[in-house]
């Protein structure tokens, strides 16, 4: 055999090892192709005829089987998201009653019904609109850019309802909007128009340091520009002043497993403390929805479970009542800050939460049974099961969104570990501070 011929066992070891690379990415980029709902449960129905005549090959196949029969398929399609807000078009019917169709279903206008406290938000798209388009009817050399329309982006979709009868009659179809709260007020806008500009002009800077520019270059360059001279024409909208906090003034939000959230508001110059608030005070008369809350969690792990025994469908709806408890404590938080003129709510990062959590069990096993690691171990394990574990990804978002809608600066800090819920807070705060005063010296 010539000493550079490849050995046949080697060559065959090689291939079987590329077809598997191959297979892996062909099921890699198989998997990331977007799949609609089983609306019809027509893979149920196949998966079920095909366990009751067949054998299963091997465990695998039978949990697979298993896992499609016990799920639940969603009798709703997936919303549609309208990423632009001119894919919205706004408008008025003879009963004055506010309209609006979506491009690709221009065919349909849909009435808009909604809450008094949401209508205000409706006629301000339909207001944007219109003065857009009288502008550009007029053939102004002032005409008025979308990237300051107060509404961003929708969302249409499908609320599930009770009752007999086709899927469209029984259901209701919901639109969901996203704002940008700044643009409600002449003084946001202007804010949101200044970084809008700086944007693109910086854009356009390092565009046109480049040479031999392609035609799609250039185009885009003078769309770029055109954005750019109508985002000097500002809406008419109220005068509101932007709030005005104090930077030394921070409020400081601890995280825990027992108590979701405490508060403590601090003066980083005077190094002292200003007030604290624990979970009980922020939730004031609606502190019993805290309990209600992990009672039904409870119920529902225990439904989970024993859905699980007895390999029925496991998969239970939550209730929304730990996002409103989410959206009282955000409320409550904000309004705090406001009566302190604080300048910034420091929250801990998302990642630390974990450590957090565990630290809090054990720390609370080490006192609840000292000396013996193997009751304290257990003592935790059941104690993570009677206090289950917030969304704190959803209540930091909560808080997020609120202290956004006002104008308050959000900053990120380290939260100790051991430490009462107060001094988490406390030296949240105080270390934030430090921080943003070393990054800037």
């Amino acid at each position: 055999m010539n000493d550079k011929e490849e050995d046949p066992e080697k060559f065959a070891q090689r291939r079987r090892k590329l077809e598997i690379q191959i297979q892996r990415l062909t099921d890699k980029l198989t998997s990331r192709i977007p799949k609609g709902r089983d609306l019809t449960n027509a893979k149920w129905l196949e998966t079920l005829f095909t366990a009751i005549t067949n054998v299963p090959e091997d465990n695998f196949e039978a949990k697979r089987w298993q896992d499609i029969l016990l799920n639940r398929s969603s009798s709703l399609p997936f919303p549609l998201v309208y990423e632009t807000n001119e894919d919205l078009v706004w408008s008025t019917n003879e009963k004055g009653r506010l309209c609006v169709h979506f491009n690709g279903l221009t065919d349909l206008t849909f009435e808009v019904y909604c809450d008094s406290r949401q209508l205000h938000w409706f006629k301000r798209f339909l207001e944007d609109q219109q003065t857009k388009r009288k502008s550009k009817k007029l053939k102004s050399e002032n005409q008025y850019s979308s990237a300051l329309f107060t509404l961003r982006n929708g969302r249409i979709g499908w609320q599930e309802g009770e009752g007999k009868g086709e899927p469209w009659q029984i259901n209701r179809l919901t639109l969901s909007c996203c704002v940008d709260n700044r643009l409600w007020t002449a003084e946001g806008t202007e804010q949101v128009r200044q970084e809008k500009a700086e944007e693109i002009t910086k854009l356009l800077t390092n565009m046109k340091k480049k040479s031999d520019l392609t035609d799609n270059q250039q185009a885009f360059i003078q769309r770029k520009q055109t954005t750019l001279t109508r985002l000097n024409n500002s809406y008419d909208r109220p005068s509101q002043p932007l709030y005005q906090g104090q930077s030394h003034i921070l409020v400081g939000v601890s995280l825990g497993l027992e108590k979701p959230a405490t508060v403590a508001v601090v003066d980083a110059i005077a190094n002292k403390v200003l007030a604290y608030r624990s979970i009980k005070q922020l939730l004031g008369e609606n502190y019993e929805l805290l309990n209600r809350q992990r009672q039904q969690q409870q119920s529902l792990s225990h439904e989970r479970h024993k859905a699980q025994k007895s390999f029925s469908p496991n998969q239970f709806g939550t209730s929304e009542l730990g996002q409103y408890i989410d959206r009282l404590l955000a409320k409550e938080i904000v309004a705090i800050a406001q009566t302190y003129k604080a300048g910034s709510i420091v929250l801990p990062k998302l990642g630390d939460i974990r450590e957090i959590i565990q630290s809090e069990i054990q720390a609370l096993a080490e006192a609840k049974c000292p000396g013996s690691v193997e009751i304290q171990r257990k003592y935790a394990k059941q104690y993570r099961t009677n206090v289950h574990q917030w969304s704190y990804g959803r209540l930091i978002q909560s808080i997020q969104s609120k202290a956004a809608q006002v104008g308050i600066t959000i900053e990120e800090g380290k939260q100790p570990t051991r430490a009462s819920p107060q001094d988490q807070a406390k030296e949240l705060a105080f270390c934030a501070y430090h921080l943003r005063l070393a990054k800037h010296s």
